[in-house]
């Protein structure tokens, strides 16, 4: 199965070549994500097996876009890529998950010095 890392994600969201697929609950999603990503929060219904409520949001991904999942570590975006693999997109999932991405933007100079900001801007 297709992954890839934090940093590739980042090259790809620079590029607009990625569309970022949150499947975590709505909650975790409000809290803190992936900028630009979307929220399908499936999360659960994934993983208890259920792609059912996973199929009802299809329509909702551009055309001819790639797909990277995203959920709390990884391990559910899998079964999310595997389930949009078979239905003919072409999806990855995020090493690490949220987890994973947290920990590499948070490391980044350019996002601490943004954070910055905006908290010194009103």
């Amino acid at each position: 199965m297709n992954r890839i890392g934090p940093s590739e994600l980042d090259d790809r969201l620079s590029s607009d070549d990625a569309f970022v697929l949150d499947v975590r609950p709505a909650v975790d999603y409000r809290r803190d994500h992936v900028a630009g990503s979307y929220n399908v929060p499936v999360y659960e219904d994934l993983r208890q097996g259920d792609t059912e409520s996973l199929d009802a949001h299809l329509a909702e991904i551009p055309d001819g876009q790639r797909v990277v999942t995203v959920c709390k570590a990884g391990i559910v975006a899998r079964k999310a890529t595997a389930h949009l693999n078979d239905r003919g997109y072409e999806a990855t999932t995020l090493t690490g998950g949220f987890r994973g991405w947290r920990h590499y933007r948070d490391r980044t100079v350019l996002y601490r010095v943004a954070s910055l900001l905006r908290r010194l801007v009103p």
